[in-house]
């Protein structure tokens, strides 16, 4: 497959995506352009930082973890 086909198949797949996922797609896209800043990033976290979220990622992993739509309206009920 050429680099024209592929770039034609991503873009096809890309235009039928619904708004959710195309910000998820938007998402992996970014960060996997922007890797390389990513480590740098996370070398600039202190040990309890970096400690944090790997906690975190482990709870959610686990399905320990509350989803944000969840959050938002406990939020919004309690702030209005």
């Amino acid at each position: 497959m050429s680099t024209a086909e592929i770039k034609l198949k991503l873009f096809r797949e890309i235009d039928t995506l619904d708004q959710s996922k195309l910000e998820q797609v938007y998402g992996l896209l970014f960060n996997f352009l922007n890797k390389e800043n990513d480590t740098e990033e996370w070398n600039s976290l202190s040990q309890m930082q970096q400690s944090g979220l790997l906690e975190a990622i482990e709870e959610l992993d686990s399905s320990e973890g509350i989803d944000h739509q969840s959050i938002m309206d406990k939020f919004r009920k309690k702030h209005a």
